[in-house]
C-alpha cells in the first residue's frame, strides 16, 4: 500500500487551456449530469403512469445519487491511469446509450436501472473537472474549476426546468431523449477538441482503488472535507427532493411545468460559483467555507417558511445554493492542493462521500416528509447543515493544534 501512495512525479507540462475549450467542459460536465435530475420535477407524474407509490417515486431519484457514488469510486480514479480524453469521451458515449433506456422504461424498475446506470457513467463530469483542473495555471485553478462546476451546476438545475416544461409538451420521456442526443454531439467535440491528456502513476487498477480509498487513511484534510461534502449534499438532496412534493400538494398545487421552472430559482448559486473561486485563488478559501456553511444553516428557517409563502421558499433557495456552490467550490480547492498527480483519485474519494450523503438525504427526506411533512423536512436540512458547520470548525481547531 505504500508503494501505492508514494508521491509520483508532477505531470509533465499540460496543453494550454483556452476559453473555447473551458466553454465546451463546462457544457460538457453540464449535459453529463443532468439525466440524474430530470427525474425530480416528475415524480407525481411518473408514479402516476407507471404505477409508482410515493417511497418508489423517491427511489428514483436515491438510484441517481448512489449510482453516481459507485461511478465515482469505480471509474474516476481511471483518470490517473488512462489517456484522459479518450476515457471522457467513452463515458459520455455510454451514458447516451442509458439514457436512451430510460426514455424507453415500461416499468418502474426498468426506469430505476436506466437511471442507476446512467448515473455510474455520467461521473464524466467528474473526469472533465481535474481534467480542467490540470491544464489550468495554478494562480487560475479557483476559476477555471468554478467555471467547470457552474456548468455542471447549472447542468442540474436546469434539467429540472427543462424535464418540467417538455413533459408538458410531449411527455416525460421527452428530455431523456433529448439529452441523449446532446451528449452524443458532446462526446464528438471533446474527441475532436480535447488536448490528450495522460498521468502515469505506473499501478493497475486494483492497486489504484486501493490507493482511492487510503487517501482517506492518509490525508486528514480529505477526511476532513469529506465529511462536509456529505453533510452539504445530503441537505442539497434533502430541499431538491421534498421541493417537488411541496409544491405538488396543497396549498401550492402546481404542474410538474411550474415546478420544473422553479428550479431557476438556484441558478443564481450556480453563477455566483466563478466568484467564490476567485477568492480561493487569493487565499481565503477557509473565509469562504466558514461563512457558506454558516449560510447554509442560516437558510433553512427561511426555506421553512416557504410552506405558504413562495416568495419565502425563493430566498431560501437562493441562499442555500449560493453557499452550496462556495463550500463546494472550497472543498475542491483544498483537495485538489493536496497531491496534484493523483487528483482524479483524490476526486473520486471526495465526490464519492459527497453522493453517498446525497442518497442518504434522498432516503432521509422520504422518512422525514411521511412523518411531519415540509417541517419535519426544515428540521432535518437544518440539522445536516448545522453539523457540517461544526465540521468545518473542529477542523479549524484541529489545523491550529497542529
Amino acid at each position: 500500500m505504500k508503494e501505492s501512495l508514494k508521491r509520483a512525479p508532477a505531470p509533465a507540462a499540460a496543453p494550454r487551456l483556452h476559453r473555447g475549450i473551458l466553454l465546451l467542459m463546462s457544457v460538457a460536465t453540464g449535459l453529463s449530469v443532468a439525466g440524474n435530475y430530470f427525474a425530480q420535477p416528475l415524480l407525481e407524474v411518473i408514479g402516476r403512469e407507471l404505477g409508482l407509490g410515493t417511497t418508489m417515486a423517491a427511489l428514483i431519484v436515491t438510484a441517481a445519487q448512489g449510482g453516481y457514488a459507485v461511478g465515482l469510486i469505480l471509474l474516476v480514479p481511471l483518470g490517473d491511469l488512462v489517456e484522459r480524453r479518450r476515457l471522457a469521451v467513452l463515458l459520455f458515449a455510454v451514458t447516451a446509450v442509458f439514457l436512451l433506456v430510460s426514455a424507453l422504461a415500461p416499468s418502474g424498475p426498468v426506469l430505476l436501472a436506466g437511471t442507476a446506470l446512467t448515473a455510474i457513467t455520467s461521473v464524466a463530469a467528474q473526469v472533465v473537472v481535474p481534467y480542467a483542473a490540470t491544464l489550468a495555471a495554478p494562480g487560475e485553478r479557483g476559476r477555471v474549476v468554478g467555471t467547470v462546476m457552474a456548468g455542471l451546476l447549472l447542468g442540474g438545475l436546469l434539467a429540472r426546468t427543462a424535464s418540467g416544461t417538455l413533459s408538458a409538451l410531449g411527455g416525460w420521456r421527452t428530455i431523456y431523449w433529448l439529452n441523449a442526443v446532446l451528449v452524443s454531439v458532446v462526446a464528438v467535440l471533446l474527441w475532436r477538441f480535447l488536448p490528450r491528456l495522460h498521468t502515469r502513476v505506473g499501478l493497475s487498477y486494483p492497486a489504484l482503488l486501493r490507493s482511492t480509498l487510503a487517501m482517506f487513511r492518509h490525508e486528514p484534510l480529505l477526511r476532513w472535507r469529506a465529511g462536509i461534502g456529505a453533510l452539504s449534499f445530503a441537505t442539497f438532496s434533502v430541499l431538491w427532493t421534498a421541493v417537488t412534493f411541496l409544491l405538488s400538494g396543497p396549498p401550492y398545487g402546481w404542474s410538474e411545468a411550474a415546478i420544473g421552472m422553479f428550479g431557476l430559482v438556484g441558478v443564481v448559486g450556480a453563477v455566483t460559483t466563478p466568484i467564490a473561486g476567485r477568492l480561493a485563488d487569493r487565499g481565503r478559501v477557509q473565509q469562504v467555507s466558514g461563512v457558506g456553511t454558516a449560510v447554509l444553516a442560516l437558510s433553512w428557517p427561511v426555506i421553512g417558511a416557504g410552506a405558504l409563502s413562495p416568495g419565502w421558499l425563493a430566498v431560501g433557495v437562493v441562499l442555500f445554493n449560493v453557499s452550496h456552490q462556495a463550500v463546494l467550490n472550497a472543498n475542491q480547492n483544498v483537495i485538489y492542493a493536496l497531491r496534484p498527480e493523483s487528483r482524479n483519485r483524490l476526486n473520486s474519494a471526495f465526490m464519492t462521500s459527497c453522493f453517498l450523503g446525497g442518497a442518504a438525504g434522498s432516503l432521509l427526506t422520504s422518512v422525514a416528509w411521511t412523518t411531519a411533512g415540509w417541517t419535519g423536512v426544515t428540521l432535518l436540512g437544518g440539522g445536516l447543515c448545522t453539523a457540517a458547520f461544526v465540521l468545518w470548525a473542529l477542523e479549524r481547531v484541529h489545523a491550529k493544534r497542529l
